[in-house]
């Protein structure tokens, strides 16, 4: 099957993008959330149920797969499409970010990131070649280069000495990673929130040439109007034909506000873990569904969703099977999360390609300024 992957930009209003990319399991609509499948599944949902919520992608992550079950054996099941059963596009993180994050023990060299197992304490040595590896067992459709995540805050030198590591790593990501039709490599950018090594690291990107560039080392810890002011000027050092990534964002605001800065993509595990913990978002903000006034509540979630929660159920069972510790309760908050992350999703889409956007996030930023509290 010939099948070239591209990103085609079909409107724009102001910075903001309306695109299509295509990869070799099925094309995304841009701007586009995907859901974040870390370990091969999207907690508390099916594949079926995914899919009725409008998600095009997914997103697994190279760290927790190659613990368990093992890249390996996915291989031997003929990747994580069909190990999952999920017949449309995966992206793959390379581990960086939970290397840095989740490993127990870790020594970060030139060569690679040498860690222990948060699970087991078993040590293992994760380079850029053994990460592009991996997610080509994997069969990712867009893999990741292998990068050092910062932590927030950071010195201008150890952001300066992670940035041109990530550089290195880069190219290395480059040669180890085989051209297939169909498939892409993101390369990222770092350079923490340093303007100048922000520069540094999209044009040395650039000159490496990827399919597509990603903003790594935000949604750290920074705060919003910290992450908006490094989008401002980042997000213009990239290229306009390839698709741009922000990685590990975020909430609805995040979304829009980044959108309105020119970003196409998103992941987020905000809208599954928050149907966890008896979150809901809704077209005014977010509710928590645990609070004692929705007990008696006979209303739907949100009465202008059509989510198979919403259509099906009130607030008053939701409330009961959560404060019951139903596994369901899980089951249906996070369907409706992720439907209300999609819809959304589609509004913007439809906004930019109606040149209304500006309009449409004023409009958003009036109605929900006051009702993210809850997960600040």
């Amino acid at each position: 099957m010939d099948i070239k992957f591209s990103f085609k930009l079909i409107a724009k209003e102001n910075k903001s993008r309306r695109g299509i990319i295509k990869t070799f399991h099925g094309q995304i609509n841009t701007p586009a959330f995907m859901a974040v499948g870390t370990a091969g599944t999207v907690k508390a949902m099916t594949n079926s149920d995914i899919e009725k919520t409008g998600t095009e992608i997914i997103l697994g992550n190279t760290y927790h797969l190659m613990l368990r079950p093992s890249d390996e054996l996915i291989a031997k099941m003929k990747g994580l499409h069909n190990f999952m059963n999920w017949q449309k596009p995966i992206l793959t993180d390379s581990g960086g970010f939970q290397v840095m994050s989740l490993a127990q023990i870790r020594k970060i060299s030139d060569q690679g990131v040498e860690f222990s197992s948060h699970i087991d304490g078993k040590k293992y040595l994760l380079t850029p070649e053994k990460s592009i590896a991996i997610q080509h067992n994997l069969g990712s459709d867009i893999t990741m280069i292998f990068d050092e995540c910062v932590q927030y805050p950071a010195t201008y030198e150890q952001a300066q000495k992670a940035m041109y590591r990530s550089i290195d790593w880069a190219r290395r990501s480059k040669n180890a990673f085989i051209q297939r039709d169909g498939y892409a490599l993101f390369g990222i950018v770092q350079g923490s929130t340093y303007q100048d090594l922000r520069k540094i690291s999209a044009e040395n990107l650039i000159k490496i040439g990827f399919d597509g560039y990603a903003l790594g080392g935000l949604a750290v810890g920074e705060g919003q109007e910290e992450m908006f002011k490094v989008l401002d000027y980042a997000v213009d050092l990239l290229p306009d034909d390839k698709p741009r990534y922000l990685m590990g964002v975020g909430k609805p605001s995040d979304i829009v506000g980044a959108v309105m800065r020119g970003i196409d993509m998103f992941d987020c595990v905000i809208p599954t873990r928050s149907g966890r913990t008896g979150q809901a978002f809704v077209r005014s903000g977010v509710i928590n569904i645990r609070n004692a006034k929705y007990r008696e509540d006979s209303q739907p979630l949100d009465d202008k969703c059509q989510c198979y929660t919403c259509k099906n159920h009130s607030r008053s069972y939701l409330h009961h099977l959560v404060k019951s510790n139903e596994i369901l309760a899980s089951m249906l908050l996070t369907q409706h999360n992720l439907h209300y992350y999609q819809d959304l999703m589609r509004d913007i889409r439809n906004a930019i390609e109606q040149n209304t956007f500006s309009e449409f996030a004023k409009k958003f930023f009036d109605s929900n300024k006051n009702n993210e509290l809850l997960l600040e």
